[in-house]
């Protein structure tokens, strides 16, 4: 077996400023595919607790009618620009495509810095709690770093300078807009119903079950959720416990169980598309980018 951790002891070798792609990259796709995942679809679901974002949310029924592609279309966009960069063609296409998603919506820069924030902590958060190893201080600045670029991009105003301000912004912005809503209900209900659907049954009643424990009781109490029963509970810490031995004993073998297809929405995904395409009706067709070819890496990034 490999040293399990070579590849974090070469991490901290790099700078996380100046290497923060190749770090982030790396932690993504090669320490944490699977959990790395699991921490974006918690940022998603915290992001519904914001009654602005909610509210927009459920009156372009994104959630309510196309949950699936909405979340498809996400993990697409991110994928792109974390595997290839956010200066590549492709990662400039991909933000190209998140900008026009954006813009003809009012969406204030508020919303749109709390969003960019959970796409760097609630993965950190994650790994943290119950991944195979901690993240280690150069891969949570380079998130930070990568993410910060992303927001320039974006044309995201007062992006922070350090990490903790960041993570400040972050927490103080839930504590003062967390609230629950008809609208945040409604599409925290959605997003419950995408997350067990993936699942046959009767395991996605079981995955159902246990869903909510993946969320703190502000996020719970903002999207009127409440906590999962006792053996819920517990089969959600040893199932993660469980998967996090597995990963840490036999990462190949893990990455080949747990990769799955998540653009059920794009037949053929990930052997071809163009990036052009992925996004609402608004955005597509603006621009014709190179079609993808199949990318094992991708397929880690999105399971």
């Amino acid at each position: 077996m490999r040293n399990r951790y070579a590849t974090v002891e070469y991490l901290r070798s790099l700078d996380p400023k100046a290497d923060h792609e190749e770090i982030h990259r790396t932690s993504c796709e090669r320490e944490f595919p699977w959990d790395y995942g699991r921490g974006l679809e918690v940022a998603i679901w915290r992001t519904c607790c914001i009654p602005s974002i909610a509210e927009l949310l459920d009156g372009t029924d994104e959630f309510a009618r196309r949950a699936q592609k909405r979340y498809d279309d996400t993990r697409i966009l991110l994928g792109e620009i974390v595997r290839n960069g956010y200066a590549s063609e492709r990662g400039r296409q991909a933000l190209r495509q998140i900008n026009l998603a954006h813009r003809r919506y009012s969406i204030s820069n508020g919303d749109m810095l709390y969003v960019l924030s959970t796409f760097v902590f609630e993965p950190i958060r994650w790994i943290d709690r119950w991944a195979w190893r901690r993240t280690v201080e150069t891969e949570r600045l380079s998130a930070f770093y990568f993410y910060r670029e992303v927001g320039a991009r974006m044309n995201i105003q007062d992006l922070p300078s350090e990490y903790t301000e960041f993570e400040r912004f972050n927490v103080e912005y839930e504590r003062a807009n967390f609230r629950l809503t008809p609208s945040s209900v409604g599409v925290g209900a959605a997003v419950m119903k995408l997350y067990s659907s993936w699942y046959p049954r009767p395991v996605s009643d079981l995955v159902a079950a246990t869903l909510s424990c993946r969320l703190d009781a502000a996020a719970r109490q903002a999207l009127g959720i409440p906590r999962a029963a006792l053996p819920a509970r517990a089969l959600h810490r040893i199932g993660l416990h469980a998967h996090a031995r597995a990963e840490r004993a036999a990462p190949a073998l893990m990455a080949r169980l747990m990769t799955r297809p998540t653009a059920r929405t794009y037949p053929g995904y990930p052997h071809g598309y163009r990036i052009s395409d992925i996004g609402p009706e608004h955005a597509r067709g603006t621009r014709q980018g190179p079609l993808a070819l199949g990318n094992t890496s991708a397929e880690n990034l999105e399971s």
